[in-house]
């Protein structure tokens, strides 16, 4: 299995961590994050990792290397500071690097801790271009975004208003299936564009699978998000 980390953000919720280094490596009890998440994608059974940097993504490379400290491969695709936005940096991984049929994308400050075989399966067995986890939120993490219709997510939008937002009861975990063809086919080349838009395109054409799943994401994107996930390594002894 091949997953694509999105990492090139600047990371101004962390202002002024983030003026020295990447999200990917704010220290957590001792290590960089990008450490932890890298290690719960081994145990996962991922073995190829492409990361796509900007801001700072120098350190990233210095940092993780080729991957082999944890049983990985893993190569890069960078930005620079000429950021495309996500789905623009994804397409930039398409021209410029090898990419699977399909392949997981999730975000370089976000820990999933669910089992990713089975979102991978579910992929397989949908038939669509793309594949989003959702979890049921209630406005619990943050305010819910999708309209899950199960197999499919029938409407994921972060902009809606207010009379739409109550028909939503999750929100996007963080974890997707894309695959090759969906960049290539909607994504144009050297182009800023948020992989926001083109889920939520996808879900309006009853193109977005959905995978649900039950447990809480973390992330290290704020102070908040970084106090939580220290916690969680302490209770489960990462």
């Amino acid at each position: 299995m091949q997953s694509v980390i999105l990492a090139g953000g600047l990371g101004t919720r962390l202002y002024p961590i983030t003026h020295e280094i990447p999200k990917a490596l704010v220290p957590i009890r001792g290590k960089p994050f990008a450490a932890y998440q890298l290690a719960w994608l081994a145990q996962q059974g991922v073995k190829d990792i492409v990361y796509c940097i900007g801001h700072k993504g120098a350190q990233i490379v210095d940092v993780v290397g080729d991957g082999s400290a944890w049983g990985l491969r893993v190569r890069y695709v960078s930005e620079g500071d000429d950021l495309k936005g996500t789905a623009g940096a994804l397409r930039l991984a398409l021209d410029t690097t090898h990419l699977n049929d399909a392949f997981f994308v999730l975000y370089g400050d976000s820990f999933l801790p669910i089992a990713y075989p089975p979102v991978i399966a579910r992929y397989a067995e949908a038939g669509r271009p793309a594949l989003m986890t959702v979890l049921r939120n209630d406005n619990r993490w943050d305010r819910s975004n999708v309209v899950y219709t199960p197999p499919i997510v029938s409407l994921y939008d972060k902009k809606c208003d207010d009379s739409i937002r109550l028909k939503m009861t999750h929100i996007d975990y963080g974890l997707q299936v894309l695959s090759r063809k969906l960049l290539a086919d909607r994504i144009p080349a050297d182009t800023v564009v948020d992989l926001a838009d083109v889920l939520h395109r996808l879900s309006r054409e009853g193109e977005l699978a959905g995978y649900e799943v039950t447990e809480r994401f973390y992330e290290v994107g704020s102070p908040a998000g970084i106090e939580d996930f220290s916690r969680y390594v302490d209770q489960e002894g990462l």
